[in-house]
């Protein structure tokens, strides 16, 4: 699985790095988001993608149970080849329902793409309300205006500024923290599937939910089935029959409890699918005291969800992006920073020409920091590039770019430039 940003290291040619030195990366490999990628940007997960396994293991394990143990008795009690169809049904159930949680986590939930820079604020400013503690507003610079009011079936809706993505966004979306993404329709963020939940997975979200609450009531009920079947056979009591099948006992307890969630969950958001509202509009908005733009009655509402064409994805993971090395070496120090929470925090902004000095101690703090990070992962997609010939080129260069920063210039003392090339032969170059 990818987990971007893993930044290239720089390529340097006679000492000065240009765009034409850096080859074209997938666009995955450098999102800007906390998304993992697998397969080649292929799938794309959320940051708490590891939530699957654990979700998985509470569906197959009490399946396995019931296919395992439940089944033998179910198979003798009744013909073989009706015992038979029940274990292949919940087989086929769970099957189903495990493709269901994929197609939810390991797409795109509808991600609003980012924009390289932001809107010219006199463009925006026409049919804008900016607030009084918006900076813009007091008469320092002109800045954007957080909201705008756009019209959405004849009602007026305020549209917020994302400082983030650099975009209005369009109605119904919000900005996920988790995953850094503006999501369109956005729903929540379910850490059960670790993915948002938005405008293109809502409908397989729905399904999962409903399809994992009919699961867990078959097994139920069969696990009910095959108590009773062993106490008319042997005419002993339930005591008696869970000691012959604990296994029956131990599914009912855990799929009465499971159904409870998953059922009220799924009960929960029928309501929302019937009413036309997202989780997130139902507990900010309330749109029971006022009037709901996007209701179109229950059956136009249900058709929507379940009828209607998913659009595309707005976002082609895998095309060829440029990428400037500045940005890829910001890139690298945000990395790092990611990695190593304590590691003092130096501003790197090439492209606009910002430097922020650090004082000795700083420096030699972070000069401890950068020897603790020096076994970096490195990107196991990307194929080893840089020859031993460039890596005296890429180190004088990255102490040229690094010398602004702690206050130094060409012509320093021995002694400083052997403490700057301490640090960076302490972390091995990024490669392409």
């Amino acid at each position: 699985m990818y987990a971007p940003p893993h930044p290239p290291g720089l390529s340097n040619s006679n000492s000065r790095t240009s765009v034409a030195d850096v080859p074209s990366l997938r666009a995955y490999q450098v999102w800007k988001g906390s998304n993992r990628f697998c397969c080649g940007g292929r799938l794309i997960f959320g940051p708490d993608a590891r939530s699957l396994y654990m979700t998985i293991f509470l569906i197959l394990v009490p399946v396995f149970l019931f296919c395992t143990f439940v089944s033998r008795t179910l198979i003798e009690e009744f013909h073989h080849r009706t015992g038979n169809i029940i274990v292949v049904i919940c087989a086929v159930f769970t099957v189903y329902t495990i493709a269901l949680l994929f197609l939810t986590s390991g797409r795109d939930p509808g991600i609003i793409p980012r924009n390289q820079q932001p809107p010219d604020p006199e463009d925006e400013a026409e049919g804008s309300v900016v607030s009084s503690d918006w900076p813009g507003s007091l008469g320092v610079a002109p800045s954007i205006p957080p909201t705008k009011d756009v019209k959405v079936n004849g009602v007026t809706i305020k549209v917020k500024y994302c400082q983030t993505c650099m975009l209005y966004r369009p109605p119904r979306c919000s900005h996920c923290s988790i995953c850094n993404n503006c999501v369109d329709r956005f729903d929540h963020h379910c850490p059960w599937v670790g993915q948002c939940i938005g405008k293109r997975n809502y409908r397989f979200f729905f399904m999962f939910i409903s399809s994992t609450t009919l699961l867990c009531l078959y097994v139920f009920v069969f696990s009910i089935v095959n108590l009773s079947k062993i106490m008319s056979t042997h005419h002993c009591s339930l005591w008696k029959a869970l000691s012959k099948s604990p296994a029956s006992g131990i599914l009912i307890l855990y799929t009465f409890l499971v159904a409870w969630f998953v059922g009220g969950l799924t009960g929960f958001h029928l309501y929302l699918i019937l009413t036309n509202q997202t989780t997130y509009e139902n507990f900010r908005y309330r749109y029971d005291r006022r009037m709901n733009p996007y209701n179109r009655g229950w059956a136009g509402n249900a058709l929507e969800i379940f009828c209607s064409r998913i659009p595309p994805s707005r976002n082609n993971f895998r095309e060829k992006v440029e990428v400037d090395p500045a940005e890829i070496f910001n890139n690298s120090v945000s990395y790092m920073h990611a990695m190593n929470p304590e590691l003092p925090k130096i501003s790197f902004d090439f492209g606009m020409g910002k430097r922020q000095a650090v004082a000795a101690e700083d420096f030699a703090d972070a000069q401890n920091q950068l020897e603790g990070i020096g076994g970096l992962e490195r990107c196991g997609t990307q194929p080893p590039r840089l020859a031993w010939e460039t890596k005296d080129n890429w180190e004088m260069n990255l102490d040229r770019m690094l010398a602004p920063e702690f206050g130094v210039q060409y012509g320093m003392s021995p002694k400083e430039l052997q403490k700057i090339n301490d640090v960076h032969h302490s972390v091995p170059p990024l490669q392409i």
